[in-house]
């Protein structure tokens, strides 16, 4: 099977749809999908077309996390050992910087590279009885795309630390509580709760979608008179902005605006 196979890519109007594909294996990552998953973050990055990428694994499970079978026989023991890390820190930081917003669905077992890839993503929908964590240290391994940068921002420390170190699973339900994810929802209500969920971000300005979402994730790691800086500019940014026009004008003509994400 070609790695576009196993991991394919859709454009469904304004929202790219990728799909693991791997069902048989539980949709296990190997370092040729991540490649091609690079690939395809770069295809949507340059279509302006494209409001939001949905990430979901085929046959109702996520991903269960790296080939061991890729990792044995290719890395373990190997002066690569490390390539493993950096590729895949290298993707699911791409994954996490995308000019459009991400939304990861959720299904069957979401562990170990799985979970990085779900981390990466801006938002989760999950089925709730998907079966979610970090699980790395079941297999005394480690996490080298993103746990110990991501979850702590997400999360806070206690949380992280117990995910991390117990690699305790969750269910999509408990895992809502945890605020690990957006939501969850009954498998037979999953999709349509996906669909009302992207339908809220791909009405909006393209332009401002991105704006937003570079001013926060920038924003994380700075200090509050840098963040005035940012915001500042931002507003300036957005006020000079062709749907920031359209917005207005279509809000004071009582219409819906027509957004062209410039």
């Amino acid at each position: 099977m070609a790695v576009e196979d196993d991991i394919q890519f859709e454009r469904d109007g304004h929202v790219a749809r990728i799909w693991l594909n791997r069902p048989q294996k539980r949709n296990c990552i190997t370092v040729a999908m991540l490649h091609r998953l690079d690939e395809i973050i770069t295809e949507i990055d340059a279509d302006p077309e494209l409001r939001v990428t949905v990430v979901r694994g085929r046959g109702n499970t996520f991903s269960s996390g790296f080939d061991l079978d890729n990792l044995q026989s290719d890395y373990i023991g190997t002066s690569t050992a490390m390539d493993v890390a950096v590729v895949s820190a290298k993707v699911c930081d791409r994954l996490y910087n995308m000019s459009t917003p991400s939304v990861a669905v959720l299904e069957g077992y979401v562990t170990a590279g799985g979970f990085e890839v779900m981390i990466s993503c801006d938002f989760a929908i999950a089925d709730e009885t998907a079966q979610i964590g970090d699980f790395h240290i079941r297999r005394a391994l480690f996490g080298g795309a993103g746990p110990i940068y991501r979850l702590p921002r997400m999360l806070g420390i206690r949380k992280t630390k117990e995910l991390m170190l117990t690699g305790k699973l969750l269910s999509g339900a408990e895992a809502d509580a945890f605020d690990l994810v957006n939501a969850s929802a009954p498998a037979d209500k999953l999709d349509a709760t996906v669909e009302e969920f992207i339908g809220h971000l791909t009405d909006k300005s393209p332009f401002q979608m991105k704006l937003t979402k570079m001013a926060v994730d920038r924003g994380l790691d700075a200090d509050i008179a840098s963040l005035m800086v940012l915001e500042h500019m931002a507003v300036g940014v957005t006020l000079n902005s062709d749907d920031a026009a359209e917005g207005v004008a279509a809000f004071l003509e009582k219409r819906e605006p027509k957004w062209t994400g410039r």
